[in-house]
């Protein structure tokens, strides 16, 4: 464990005019508080604390979040509180430790909806302190170094979380070099075998070819002598983890793959970056759309450099990365670059960015009232995606997320202009909206009055913003027709409780469920996003029960109809109660109920005008509709009768059954089986799949039965 003299000696390394004294009581204060735990290596866990306080060392970071990282397990793992650190270390230092222990509690590798609130609430950390993000990442680095104590199935789940989680995130921010390691040692975790087998293939190319860094290094050095130009030239093999995922992208092998080694030319001065760039392409030929500059358009989190790539020493592909040290300080501490020291001052370097509005452009895309799903789906987007940069026909640069649209580029300039996009020109040629845009490119949005997104639009877009805006767009030419439905069913579903579905009660419900007002509830409620129970649930609790016991009157089970339609279910997917239905108009014979997802709807996509909305009235139904089960059962003494006996048990009637096949081990038939609705066939099928002599079960549906 490094002692207390030794950390603080390597926050002076940067910051003489550090404060040592209240490093040094943040030290004791988190080994009295850690006595006697133990990390799973046996060894004492305050080591960890401290060795995450000595890889923020490395960044130059301050003294508050040297602290943050000395205690930032207190408040979780400890008795000390919020309270107890504020009076001893100052507000600021236990807003950053409460902040890190919210982090810690928020399980990111949970399930999809619960994912999506966590990233909010990451972004919400962000937002107030950047640092507290700084402190959990060199707090994942560490245990990523230190994995093997783990069991192998917690190692996996760490590693999958800290590949699709922090090694991203730690990209984004700038700090390339802690998103390598993080993705080195999670591939090491998740794919060793792989990982192994790309350094045995280094090993041996090392020893067919030598060592070709020094080589190339020296080769780059030669021509900016020449040139009478000072930089710094380094030279890497890339790591495992980056040449296996540019294996599995571009589908080729280890000896097939080219650029695998890169080199960063350290410079003092902008217009020097220019005449390195001119001498390399000078001396190699430069592989055309490999080359880029992020000087004249730098990245959202203040990166800037040249990169390109050339055809090297025995036409080996090379990478270059071209940067002033002003930029390659930003390169390497990303965001974090802001509260570096240097000499005790805070380093005023220019390309450093201002974490709150980095975090501001990150999250002025997203939506506050997205549903969970889109939300995650678009921050995954926005966060690791690489950018493209292209011109508006002023000549006004728009930065995208790589592979995005014309769409994309009309969303980005303004959602109007999005939602009245007809056609695009890139680079003065009419392209299709599906055109994925490339650097540099201008592009020209023709747009028309009267035009509205498409639902085929949310395929073709990629940026978080274009698809919340068509979303929204579609969810509204909706609305209408969903708050009359909404309507209907607010009605029915009061008139069983013996109330009125006013706009008083309504705009009641609206209050107690969160939403904007009376119509919002009746949008959601045609549109099945809130079911007529949760709304009665929301203003008379006391007679909820009431409303969901009280039968449903089998002559008119489903809302939708006028007064003079009539009804019936098909017999090709025979829907129940509980399930997403449709009706069709059939000439003579009223309106035929589909379940949503029968094969049959397919004929009538083009007789928009023969569908009717139609949902199941809420309550309980009587047991009357009849759903056929495809069984295979032993043949054997007793099988059906016990088959029988456990649909009875049930409640369920069996009003038909066929014998389709015999054999002499087992029997197919079909049972016809009267239940109430979707809830009462899962039970039944529930107890059928459980019965040992029953092979198979299944819903069966007959389309040459279709009306």
């Amino acid at each position: 464990m490094i002692d207390v003299e030794d950390l603080i000696a390597l926050v002076r390394n940067y910051n003489p005019r550090t404060n040592a004294a209240l490093i040094r009581r943040a030290y004791d204060y988190g080994a009295c508080m850690h006595e006697g735990q133990s990390r799973r290596s046996g060894e004492p866990y305050f080591t960890h604390p401290v060795a995450v306080a000595a890889i923020l060392t490395e960044q130059r970071l301050d003294d508050a979040t040297i602290i943050t990282a000395l205690l930032h397990d207190t408040i979780e793992d400890t008795k000390s509180t919020w309270t107890d650190i504020a009076a001893t270390f100052g507000e600021e230092i236990a807003e950053l430790v409460d902040g890190v222990t919210k982090l810690t509690n928020l399980q990111l590798s949970s399930t999809e909806t619960k994912q999506s609130e966590n990233f909010r609430k990451l972004f919400m950390a962000m937002s107030k302190d950047l640092r507290v993000i700084l402190v959990k990442l060199a707090d994942r680095l560490h245990n990523m170094r230190t994995i093997r104590s783990l069991p192998p199935e917690k190692q996996a789940r760490k590693a999958r979380e800290t590949m699709d989680v922090f090694a991203p995130l730690a990209g984004r921010m700038g700090m390339q070099w802690m998103r390598e390691e993080l993705e080195d040692l999670s591939f090491k975790v998740l794919n060793p075998e792989a990982r192994a087998s790309i350094i045995r293939r280094f090993v041996i190319l090392q020893k067919e070819s030598g060592d070709v860094i020094p080589k190339i290094t020296a080769d780059i050095r030669a021509e900016l002598e020449k040139d009478g130009v000072e930089a710094d030239v380094f030279g890497r093999a890339k790591k495992p983890y980056s040449i296996w995922r540019k294996m599995q992208e571009k589908q080729l092998a280890f000896s097939r793959l080219s650029d695998i080694y890169g080199f960063r030319v350290i410079c003092t001065d902008e217009r020097d970056c220019y005449r390195i760039l001119g001498a390399i392409h000078r001396r190699w030929r430069a592989v055309p759309g490999r080359f880029k500059d992020y000087i004249s358009q730098p990245k959202s989190n203040g990166y800037r450099s040249i990169h390109t790539t050339v055809s090297g020493r025995d036409g080996k592909r090379v990478e270059v990365q071209i940067r002033t040290r002003q930029m390659h300080e930003v390169a390497e501490a990303g965001v974090a670059a802001h509260w570096s020291y240097r000499d005790g001052e805070r380093a005023q370097n220019p390309f450093a960015v201002d974490p709150a509005r980095w975090i501001a452009t990150l999250t002025e895309r997203f939506d506050t009232g997205e549903d969970q799903e889109d939300f995650l789906e678009n921050v995954k987007l926005e966060m690791y995606s690489d950018q493209v940069f292209c011109f508006t026909p002023k000549g006004d640069v728009v930065q995208l997320p790589k592979g995005a649209t014309p769409l994309d580029f009309a969303y980005a300039i303004h959602t109007r202009i999005g939602n009245s996009t007809v056609g695009a020109k890139v680079d003065g040629i009419r392209v299709p909206l599906w055109t994925r845009l490339k650097n540099g490119q201008s592009v020209e949005i023709i747009t028309a009055t009267g035009q509205r997104p498409q639902a085929t639009w949310i395929d073709i877009v990629v940026t978080g913003r274009a698809k919340a805006a068509i979303r929204r767009s579609l969810r509204e030419e909706d609305r209408e027709r969903f708050i009359k439905l909404g309507q209907e069913l607010a009605r029915v579903a009061f008139e069983h409780i013996g109330r009125k579905a006013t706009e008083k009660a309504l705009r009641t419900a609206a209050r107690t469920l969160g939403l904007a007002d009376e119509k919002d509830v009746l949008a959601r409620l045609g549109s099945a996003e809130l079911t007529a129970r949760e709304v009665i649930e929301a203003i008379y609790p006391e007679l909820a029960t009431q409303a969901s016991v009280e039968e449903v009157d089998a002559r008119r089970p489903v809302v939708g109809l006028t007064a003079d339609q009539s009804f019936r279910r098909a017999n090709c997917c025979q829907p129940v109660p509980g399930e997403r239905i449709v009706g069709i108009t059939y000439r003579g014979q009223g309106v035929v109920v589909h379940a949503i997802d029968c094969p049959a709807l397919a004929e009538f996509e083009e007789q928009p005008g023969r569908w009717v909305d139609l949902h199941w009235h809420s309550g309980r139904h009587a047991p009357v509709y009849t759903v056929g089960l495809n069984l295979t059962i032993a043949n054997d003494a007793g099988v059906l009768g016990r088959i029988c006996t456990l649909i009875g048990e049930q409640k369920a009637n069996i009003s038909d059954l066929t014998f389709v096949d015999r054999k002499p081990d087992f029997y197919r038939l079909i049972m016809e089986v009267d239940l109430r609705d979707a809830e009462h066939l899962h039970m039944v099928l529930t107890a059928l799949e459980a019965e040992s002599d029953v092979a198979q079960v299944e819903r069966y549906r007959d389309l040459s039965r279709k009306p």
